[in-house]
Formats: structure tokens, C-alpha cells, sequence
């Protein structure tokens, strides 16, 4: 495995950042992992780089522990923080050179040179970084992740930033990156997921609450079905309940409603019977359609 996490927890006073956390990624895959503000996510990569220690259960990357062994871990993962900490007084080659001398890069020159080419730095290289816009500075990020040539990378919110035509071009470098390497990258941006991820891993309040792959996501949220429901007065939401097929029921204001139905039942009729059981006149009724953000908000609401 490229990444071996076996029971681990993180535990900051009595609060659990991580809850016995287990994740197991295969060399080549590109990993989606997701979660709300303060799940745990950044917790988990800061650990798996050995920036922070766990306060229990073992973490491996490429099958070295990352407490026992953590200068092997650091050769064999190329990281990009979500906050991208930089030394800004520097230029942007300068930066570049300083890194790729920690990492004792070989051919120091021709590797800058090849990164600067892939993240589209050729106009920036003389500049400093300082000077930089934000999409430019997570270039560089970038390029400093990928220099040594790691056999993983790990990416926190790697889009942050940038714009449209930018982030286009580095999902396109991650995909073609994830052809070679291992890639886990947290992200909010569920068209990012769809767009670059072969598998997702979802924690909420530091635990694991789905692992699956992108194609099965999308089936569950192919499962349910959302109908926004308006009525002409205030409807008995226990009564409503009691259809069949109806599994939730969210009140958006007095007369306006979203059912959570099963995707195999049409509710649409079973609704309007309602209505007429109720001496209750529909103003509305209009079916949205699920997506892979609808199964997240599902899994961390």
C-alpha cells in the first residue's frame, strides 16, 4: 500500500480531531478526501507527513512508519499545505533551488526547469514570489510538491485560488500526475471530485463515514429522489410521513416542503392524492436532481 492508516486517533485535550481511523490506498490511485470544516482532514495529511504525531494507532506511507522512520516517509511525499507556506522574499527559480537541494535532487537545473514547463511558470520563473498572485503562488506549491519526484502526493485544497482556465489545467496535471503516483487531495469542490478522483473517502467529526468509488457515489445519489413540494396551506407533516416511499421530510417555510423519497417509487401521484385527501391544493411541485454533493451533505449533516 502506498498509505497504510491502522486505528488511528488524534486527540487535542478531550476533543477527538480523529476517531480510529483506518484508510488503505493502492499505488496509482487519485483519492478524493472530503469533509466539512474541521472534520479532520487536515489533521490526517499533517500526520501522514509527519508534521504533527498521533496520539495513538500506526501510519505508513510506502510501508515505512511515519513516527519510527519519518525522514523516509518525507523522501517519498511531495506535499502542498492548504495555507502553501513559502518563502516569498525569494525568486521564484531561488525557491525552486532551495527545495530541490533539501531534497538532493539530481540534474538540478534540467528538474526546475521540467516543473516550471508543467505548472505553467515559464512568464513567473525571474519573479519574486512576494509579487505573485495567488494562483501563481499555488504553481509554485505545485512545482515544489512534485520536484523530488515522490511516489505520493498529498494535496490539501491544491485549487485554491486559482481561476477557472487555472484550475482546469492543474486537475488536468493531477490526473496525468495520479497516472504514476499516488494522490490524495482534499478538496470542497465536488465537480473537482467528479472530475479527477477514481475513489472518495468521506469523514465527518473525525471518522470515516464512506469509502467508495466515484462510480458508486454516484449511484447512491442516483438512489433517492428530492421533490419540492408547496401547498396552499400548511399540511399534517405526520400524516405526510406515512406515504410510502417518503423517507424525510425537511420543512423549507410554512407551505414549502422537500420529501426525500426511494428513486424506485413515484411519489409524485401519492403526494397529489394527499393533497385532495386534505382538501389541499399543490401550487408546486418540482423534482430536483441528486448529485454527488447531495450524498456528502447526507453523510456529514
Amino acid at each position: 500500500m502506498s498509505i497504510s492508516v491502522n486505528a488511528v486517533t488524534k486527540k487535542y485535550g478531550n476533543q477527538f480531531a480523529l476517531n480510529n481511523v483506518n484508510i488503505e490506498i493502492k499505488p496509482g490511485e487519485i483519492v478524493g478526501f472530503l469533509g466539512p470544516n474541521g472534520a479532520g482532514k487536515s489533521t490526517m495529511m499533517k500526520i501522514l507527513t509527519g508534521y504533527i504525531p498521533q496520539t495513538s494507532g500506526k501510519a505508513f506511507v510506502c510501508g515505512f512508519d511515519v513516527e519510527e522512520d519519518p525522514i523516509a516517509v518525507k523522501k517519498r511525499i511531495g506535499y502542498l499545505p492548504e495555507h502553501n507556506p513559502q518563502y516569498t522574499e525569494m525568486y521564484v527559480k531561488e525557491y525552486l533551488s532551495f527545495c530541490a537541494g533539501l531534497f538532493h535532487v539530481k540534474n538540478k537545473k534540467a528538474r526546475i526547469a521540467e516543473m516550471i514547463q508543467l505548472v505553467g511558470l515559464q512568464k513567473e520563473q525571474h519573479k519574486i514570489i512576494d509579487s505573485l498572485s495567488k494562483g501563481y503562488r499555488q504553481r509554485v506549491g505545485l512545482a515544489q510538491a512534485l520536484l523530488h519526484n515522490p511516489e505520493v502526493l498529498i494535496l490539501d485544497e491544491p485549487t485554491t485560488g486559482l481561476d477557472p482556465n487555472q484550475v482546469v489545467e492543474i486537475r488536468n496535471l493531477i490526473k496525468d500526475t495520479g497516472k504514476e503516483k499516488t494522490v490524495m487531495m482534499s478538496t470542497h469542490i465536488m465537480q473537482e471530485v467528479e472530475a479527477v478522483c477514481d475513489r472518495v473517502i468521506i469523514i465527518n467529526r473525525g471518522e470515516i463515514v464512506a469509502d467508495k468509488p466515484i462510480a458508486e457515489l454516484r449511484k447512491l445519489s442516483k438512489s433517492s429522489e428530492v421533490i419540492e413540494v408547496q401547498f396552499s396551506a400548511p399540511p399534517d407533516i405526520e400524516k405526510m410521513k406515512q406515504i410510502k416511499g417518503v423517507n424525510r421530510i425537511t420543512t423549507v417555510n410554512d407551505t414549502v416542503y422537500r420529501v426525500e423519497t426511494d428513486a424506485d417509487i413515484k411519489i409524485s401521484p401519492k403526494l397529489v392524492q394527499f393533497a385532495i385527501d386534505n382538501d389541499l391544493e399543490i401550487n408546486k411541485l418540482q423534482t430536483e436532481e441528486q448529485n454527488i454533493e447531495d450524498v456528502f451533505r447526507k453523510l456529514t449533516s
